[in-house]
């Protein structure tokens, strides 16, 4: 019998289809230094973000036929290696396109009325300064008629560019691999078909009024001190994409000289330990990396991933 480690958790209606397939199925989690000695026993191994496959744990498993990613990135995952080795490695693209869009634009609409300080100053001194913390954050913006920048224009960049159309506010994307992308936007009772035409990176930096990330990590960060010095003054950036695409120490140089006025992030550099400087900024709207985490996202990447081993394995067999 074909057996799968589910070793980052999986939803249930996911976990019921590989049941009724006929796998055997485990979900305790292995912790990632006893891996090498108890996953060669498996045939397939399920993660998330928090569980590593990387080249030498491949090799210590002759019967591992395939790694499945439950959400987009593959950065946890030693792809090319595993896929030399004969090893089908398949993720969950599509599924919290939305779920991590509408993150993105959670932190945004945070920042631009301080509700992410509100929410921490109203519980302690609400009831004795409520006049002083009002006249504090009354001084928001609106996102109609702003410009966003979208780094990363895959499917959530897409979906974020839906939302941005959907509160008037006008989107610069950049892709190196995507020049262009048709879009249903959805208006009322009726869905517009808007084009969107990629731009060079220099050239929405320097038109951004809130730029968000929306890419995978690649081993070095994308927003780094050159391109803070491109900016506008008084930018908000977001990142609810992966830890290291944004240079840390910089945008906390940014931060402290205004040229960003204010930060929404939902992934770090460190994690699971962000550094203290950045959960202790007030100018930083923060999250514990959830942009997948709604119910919605949870059932389709679960589906979606049984789906996909299902039919893995019946193509072996047959």
């Amino acid at each position: 019998m074909t057996k799968i480690l589910i070793n980052d958790g999986i939803h249930q209606k996911g976990l019921d289809k590989l049941i009724a397939a006929g796998f055997e199925v485990h979900t305790d989690k292995i912790p990632q230094e006893e891996l090498m000695n108890r996953l060669p026993e498996y045939n397939a191994i399920c993660v998330r973000s928090a569980t590593k496959v990387r080249t030498e744990l491949i090799d210590a498993c002759p019967n591992l036929s395939l790694i499945g990613r439950g959400g987009v990135g593959l950065d946890n995952i030693d792809v090319d290696h595993a896929k030399t080795n004969g090893i089908a490695v398949v993720n969950t693209p599509a599924a919290s396109s939305r779920s991590v869009a509408e993150l993105a634009f959670a932190h945004l609409l945070s920042v631009a009325r301080f509700l992410y300080k509100a929410n921490r100053n109203m519980p302690e001194d609400g009831d004795s300064e409520f006049k002083g913390l009002k006249k504090s954050f009354s001084k928001g913006f609106e996102l109609q008629g702003k410009t966003i920048g979208i780094i990363g224009f895959g499917r959530i960049g897409q979906e974020a560019a839906k939302i941005a159309m959907g509160l008037g506010m006008n989107v610069i994307a950049v892709d190196p691999f995507i020049s262009e992308a048709s879009l249903r936007v959805s208006v009322g009772n009726q869905d517009v078909v808007v084009k969107v035409v990629t731009q060079k990176m220099e050239d929405m930096l320097k038109e951004a009024d809130v730029i968000t990330l929306h890419i995978p990590f690649t081993g070095e960060a994308v927003l780094a001190s050159a391109e803070f010095a491109q900016m506008k003054d008084g930018v908000v950036i977001v990142n609810a994409a992966r830890g290291g695409t944004i240079d840390e120490e910089a945008l906390l140089a940014a931060l402290e000289s205004h040229k960003v006025e204010a930060a929404g992030l939902d992934v770090f550099e460190n994690e699971p330990t962000p550094r203290k400087e950045i959960l202790t900024h007030p100018k930083i709207s923060l999250t514990p990396h959830i942009g997948a985490s709604t119910n919605e996202a949870q059932e389709k990447i679960g589906i979606e991933l049984a789906d996909q081993i299902i039919a893995h394995f019946n193509t072996e067999e047959a």
